[in-house]
């Protein structure tokens, strides 16, 4: 399928059928699901006060103009967790949604500005029961796909056996030969340590490379590549540092009760035990406001109300996929394009 002519080009579009009547038939089942597991389906408003308060997200902005002309900065959401955790504050116990989020500088054969992430809440739950979610959710699409198998370019998973469990500690011993949490054992990461085992093991850095600079570069290099091969890999107990909305693990003060789903080497959900601690809350935002102002000279700010509803919501767990992503595996498409209605068209094209 040729990128270059509009989708809606009947030629184009006869191409790109077969996945998205997939698409819709992954969207039933999943829903069918949800459902059956006594959830309540939900829609959160794409405007927000506040697009997500992390680092590297990127986020369009709008101005709300009232009736008296009045400006009101406002911004489409990256995320629906904010929403979908007052929600949980107001009473709701199992929540869902497919919702359209946007994020800005972010375009490629797996990313798109403006995309669905399917996301769900189980209040009172271990963040453990969203791995088993996981696991379903896999085995569900790739049967409406008819699908043996995931696939992606050369890659391919099986969407029925039980997904591996590793922990990022064990990932980087294993696919690169460091181990990240032997830098955390201070009141702050040791970011000349990391970097002095990433350049051991052939890893270029920068001078200006943050701790979690490096980190991520050992993830994409060395960790992602050798990760859902076969099957689907469940990569465990984040560094506490890079996991701003979970809770730290009662285990270790070093990690957080924070998972990500891969599958062909291929990110397809992040998942928390979710932090409760408003306090925290807004010191963790706070400090990733700070990082965004200095790499990119530009903050978004707090929800308070968020803050607010985040004191009474109860302990729960919550889980966000990329519904794109999925069924871009599940169908063997080789673009996320191949898998949105209507994707979004750049000046020019």
């Amino acid at each position: 399928m040729s990128l270059d002519s509009p989708w809606w080009r009947p030629d184009r579009h006869a191409d790109r059928r077969p996945f998205l009547a997939a698409r819709a038939r992954i969207k039933r089942a999943i829903r069918r699901w949800f459902e059956e597991e006594g959830f309540i389906e939900v829609d959160t408003a794409c405007l927000q006060v506040s697009p997500g308060n992390e680092t590297h997200l990127h986020a369009f902005k709008t101005d709300l103009i009232g009736t008296d002309l009045a400006r009101t900065p406002l911004y489409l959401h990256t995320s629906p967790e904010f929403a979908m955790k007052k929600l949980l504050a107001a009473g709701e116990e199992r929540i869902f949604t497919f919702a359209p989020v946007f994020r800005n500088r972010e375009r490629g054969s797996l990313h798109h500005p403006a995309f669905t992430m399917l996301e769900w809440y189980r209040v009172g739950a271990p963040y453990e029961s969203l791995m088993r979610d996981c696991a379903a959710l896999l085995a569900l699409a790739a049967e409406a796909a008819s699908a043996a198998q995931l696939r992606h370019g050369d890659r391919s998973a099986d969407p029925f056996a039980p997904p591996e469990r590793l922990t990022v500690a064990e990932a980087f011993r294993r696919l690169a030969g460091i181990d990240p949490l032997t830098t955390l054992e201070g009141p702050a990461p040791d970011r000349d340590a990391l970097a002095r085992a990433a350049t051991a093991a052939g890893i270029k850095t920068a001078p200006d490379d943050t701790w979690g600079d490096i980190f991520s570069r050992i993830l994409v290099e060395r960790i992602e590549p050798g990760i859902g091969n076969g099957r689907a890999t469940l990569l465990t107990e984040y560094p506490a540092c890079l996991a701003a909305l979970a809770r730290p693990s009662s285990a270790d003060p070093r990690v957080a009760e924070r998972f990500e789903l891969y599958a062909c080497g291929v990110e397809l959900a992040n998942a928390f035990g979710e932090l409760t601690d408003a306090a925290e809350q807004r010191r963790r935002f706070e400090a990733e406001m700070a990082e965004k102002q200095r790499l990119w000279g530009e903050r978004y700010p707090i929800d308070e109300d968020f803050l607010a509803a985040l004191a009474q919501m109860p302990a729960a767990s919550g889980a966000a996929l990329g519904f794109d992503r999925l069924a871009m595996l599940a169908t063997g498409a080789s673009h996320i394009e191949q898998v949105i209605w209507t994707p979004v068209v750049e000046a020019g094209i």
